[in-house]
């Protein structure tokens, strides 16, 4: 293929319709076994793809070089072709950032919880320590390693203020899941979960219940798609067209 997105189970994803709604090019969904993936990738038959769940990390090996973003978050959701090397990018990190921005939520000196650990939650890390939140607490099932369990996250850090799901809990098909109770935060101002499908999770509509800002991940794919593309094509492209993009995807849902 020329271009398209890897990753294990894609049958959530929307980067097809994303993508061609941005450039003109034919996008392909290929999703890999882990015994599909090494062969995948030491063929390398492709111009540009994309890099999604579980092989954001994997991918490294076979770059020849890797951009700042993806250096720092130690993660790959773009890779492109260019004179015959491999060059890895991040584009995460954007799309999280004009997600936070476009919301109009301030990070700033705030506590902020986030769900999961994975390669996706490194890049919204970044996105928070370049915004300079107060304290980041990274929360998952089991504690250990500096992540603390969710039991811990609910006795110590009720006061946080600011809360992002990372983690796969509420996504289709399992969409009745949901990662934690909002209620036990009773300073929350904004919950953003980079789901976005379905496009209010269980978690969101909670805090919709409570009052609080509520804000799923399609803007956050469209705008890292729209990064994506321009590191693809090598040209800019106005940021006005994520906010077009994603306004016809939630009118075609």
């Amino acid at each position: 293929m020329e271009y398209g997105l890897i990753g294990e189970k894609l049958g959530h994803s929307y980067s097809k319709i994303i993508h061609e709604k941005l450039a003109d090019y034919e996008y392909e969904i290929k999703p890999l076994s882990r015994e599909e993936f090494h062969p995948f990738m030491e063929a390398g038959d492709f111009k540009a793809i994309n890099v999604t769940i579980p092989y954001k990390k994997d991918v490294i090996p076979y770059l020849d070089k890797l951009d700042d973003n993806a250096k720092k978050i130690g993660a790959v959701n773009t890779i492109v072709r260019k004179e015959g090397k491999l060059i890895g990018h991040n584009t995460d990190f954007s799309g999280f950032l004009y997600m936070v921005e476009h919301n109009g939520i301030k990070a700033a000196d705030k506590k902020v919880i986030v769900l999961g650990n994975g390669g996706a939650a490194k890049a919204v890390i970044a996105v928070l320590q370049h915004l300079k939140a107060r304290e980041v607490i990274i929360v998952k099932p089991v504690s250990g390693n500096g992540v603390i369990s969710y039991e811990e996250c609910k006795m110590y850090h009720s006061d946080a203020e600011i809360i992002i799901n990372t983690s796969p809990v509420g996504m289709y098909p399992k969409v009745d899941a949901s990662p934690i109770d909002v209620s036990h935060y009773p300073r929350c101002e904004a919950v953003l979960d980079i789901i976005y499908n379905p496009l209010k999770t269980e978690l969101l509509l909670q805090a919709e219940e409570l009052g609080i800002i509520a804000v799923n991940g399609l803007e956050m794919l469209v705008a890292q798609a729209k990064y994506a593309v321009e590191y693809f094509l090598d040209k800019k492209l106005d940021d006005k067209s994520i906010d077009d993009v994603y306004q016809k995807i939630l009118e075609e849902l």
